[in-house]
């Protein structure tokens, strides 16, 4: 995949760093920790801040949802680059990559249902357990990998599928991979990609994933700083792997704090956790918010 020359001289001339939010429910305090956090580092660097709205995942997504991220951020005091980038806006440069890892023989569909995999995964576990990925879910037990060319083309006209990465060819044509970290100061980072399996790039039913357009996105964006929360420390490891077979560059990762709630669990839209607007409409203001993410 090719960068524009103008991207390319950006990431040379300054520091680009990017907040990108999914519109599938209203922000909360953890929301609003990377989002400050992004600002401020763009801001002390002298350099930009772009916003990225993530909104593959069309069932869940909302324009009200959308409307209420622009709200929220400028309530906070936070301004960005326009225009902002929305993801369903982009799906030719995501099927692109895909083509290009296809053409690689680094792709392969795979059919069982979410209930199959399942029960595979319960017949393996009778065994000893089965490998988990760093956020526990069991890697992908079926033996898709093993049809014939002939067989995948009548599947795939017949029913659902996904598109996975053959991570175990793919790690055979790369050198060993790392990252940048200065989440907890400046080191090098050695990358397990292996740690993932066979991850899911796309579906018959949603082009792509997060973390092939999260890699597609940065690289078109010119990102060189990307600052988000610890839960996605171990996936970068995958990215760093779709970095590097669609010669796409890596950026200075920065993987902060969380904010937790009272039981210590991460703040999460799933678990209804408390949004900014609900805090706002209760009086609160952006140094109460500044306050409770713990920044001074």
């Amino acid at each position: 995949m090719a960068l524009s020359p103008c991207a390319t001289l950006r990431c040379l001339l300054m520091s680009i760093f990017r907040f990108a939010p999914s519109p599938n429910g209203y922000l909360h305090l953890g929301h609003a920790l990377s989002a400050l956090m992004n600002f401020e580092l763009a801001r002390a660097a002298g350099g930009r801040l772009l916003l990225r709205i993530e909104d593959i995942d069309t069932a869940r997504c909302r324009p009200a949802y959308e409307n209420a991220i622009y709200e929220d951020l400028a309530w906070l005091g936070i301004s960005w680059e326009q225009p902002v980038r929305r993801q369903s806006e982009h799906l030719d440069e995501y099927a692109a990559a895909l083509k290009r890892l296809a053409n690689a023989g680094l792709i392969y569909p795979s059919f069982e249902t979410r209930g199959e995999i399942l029960r595979l995964v319960a017949e393996r576990d009778a065994l000893g357990p089965w490998p988990r990925d760093p956020d526990g879910t069991p890697l992908y037990p079926g033996a898709a990998k093993n049809l014939s060319p002939e067989e995948r083309e009548r599947r795939m006209a017949r029913g659902p599928y996904a598109l996975r990465l053959d991570t175990e060819t793919a790690l055979l044509r790369t050198r060993p991979l790392g990252w940048h970290e200065t989440g907890s100061g400046n080191e090098e980072i050695q990358a397990h990609p292996e740690q993932w399996g066979d991850v899911v790039l796309a579906r018959k039913d949603t082009p792509t994933s997060y973390h092939l357009s999260v890699v597609v996105d940065d690289a078109l964006q010119g990102i060189t700083h990307v600052v988000r929360g610890r839960d996605l420390f171990a996936a970068t490891s995958i990215h760093r792997l779709l970095q590097v077979l669609l010669d796409l560059p890596s950026p200075t990762y920065h993987h902060h704090r969380l904010v937790l709630d009272a039981q210590g669990r991460k703040l999460a839209k799933s678990t209804g956790a408390t949004s900014l607007r609900r805090l706002r409409d209760g009086g609160a203001k952006p140094a109460d918010i500044r306050r409770l993410v713990g920044l001074a």
